[in-house]
C-alpha cells in the first residue's frame, strides 16, 4: 500500500478524476431528468377508443374517450380500456426513462439513482 493512500492506486489524482466523473454524471442525469419531465407519452387502446397522455413525471395529463365507447350497460369495458391505456402510457414513460438513464450510467445498477 502506498504511504497515506488507498490500495489499488486510488490515491491523489485518480480520486480527483473519479470525483469529477461522478459530478459530471450527476449533472448529466439532472439534465436528462428535466428533459424527460417535459416529454409526453401517449397510448391508445381499443382502436383509438381511449387515448391517454402522460408526462415524464409519470402523471396522467389527458384522457380522451370516444363517445361511442361509452355504454351505460358496459361500464366495465370502458374501465378496462382506460386502465389499459393509462398503464401503457406510464410504461412508455418508464421505459424511456430507464433507457436514457441506462445509457448515461453505462448500465450500472445504482440503487435509488432513479
Amino acid at each position: 500500500m502506498a504511504k497515506g493512500g488507498f490500495p489499488g492506486g486510488f490515491g491523489g489524482g485518480n480520486m480527483g478524476n473519479l470525483m469529477k466523473q461522478a459530478q459530471k454524471m450527476q449533472q448529466d442525469m439532472e439534465k436528462m431528468q428535466k428533459e424527460l419531465e417535459t416529454k409526453e407519452f401517449e397510448a391508445s387502446v381499443g382502436g383509438g377508443a381511449v387515448v391517454v397522455k402522460t408526462n415524464g413525471k409519470k402523471e396522467v395529463i389527458a384522457i380522451n374517450i370516444k363517445p361511442e365507447v361509452v355504454d351505460a350497460d358496459d361500464v366495465e369495458m370502458l374501465e378496462d380500456l382506460v386502465l389499459s391505456a393509462v398503464n401503457e402510457a406510464l410504461r412508455k414513460a418508464e421505459d424511456e426513462s430507464s433507457s436514457k438513464m441506462g445509457k448515461l450510467t453505462g448500465g450500472m445498477n445504482i440503487p435509488g439513482m432513479f
